[in-house]
């Protein structure tokens, strides 16, 4: 009974920090990776959050992986990250609000710069409405699909034509998905 609680509670808390989805003007962007922590990103398990960093070293929010649709981005659990064709570059705002959020929930960080591995695009953050930091690469935010159930996922390649893999160098990897 009380996993069950927690798990509603968990799901509260996140509707409650997800609603509302608009952003706030302006994108910062950064062009050294740097960062001391990271928050598990929406829509991941606490057992599958990045771990703290070591002393002296920077946490990671991105890091590359090899899948079947090439080298992508993914965060530091190994969990794909997405684009949505529908956000501008550089608006500072998501497109993705309201019910959009439940199947793709942003990509969190706590850091003032997010950090990366492998990956050479122009990472940043823009502020929710709820003021959480949602991360950007070239100036559009990051997403999860909330059906990537385990690191190496990539259900949401494609999906309804307006989502879409990042690429390391920032770009949309807009290879046969899973369509659907």
């Amino acid at each position: 009974m009380k996993k069950h609680l927690g798990i509603g509670l968990a799901a509260l808390a996140l509707a409650a920090a997800l609603s509302g989805c608009g952003g706030s003007p302006g994108t910062t962007t950064t062009a050294s990776p740097a960062a001391t922590s990271a928050s598990p990103a929406a829509g991941m398990s606490a057992s599958a959050a990045p771990s703290t960093a070591s002393p002296g070293k920077a946490a990671v929010d991105l890091k590359t992986a090899s899948s079947s649709a090439g080298n992508i981005v993914v965060d530091a659990a190994g969990m794909s990250v997405y684009y949505f064709t529908k956000d501008v570059k550089d608006s500072g705002t998501s497109a993705c609000t309201a019910a959009c959020l439940a199947a793709w929930p942003p990509v969190l960080t706590t850091a003032a710069t997010p950090a990366a591995e492998g990956v050479t695009g122009t990472l940043g953050t823009i502020t929710t409405p709820a003021g959480a930091k949602q991360v950007t690469l070239n100036g559009l935010p990051l997403y999860y699909f909330a059906k990537d159930k385990n690191p190496g996922d990539i259900l949401g390649q494609g999906v309804s034509g307006v989502w879409y893999l990042a690429s390391p160098a920032g770009e949309m990897i807009r290879t046969a998905g899973s369509g659907y």
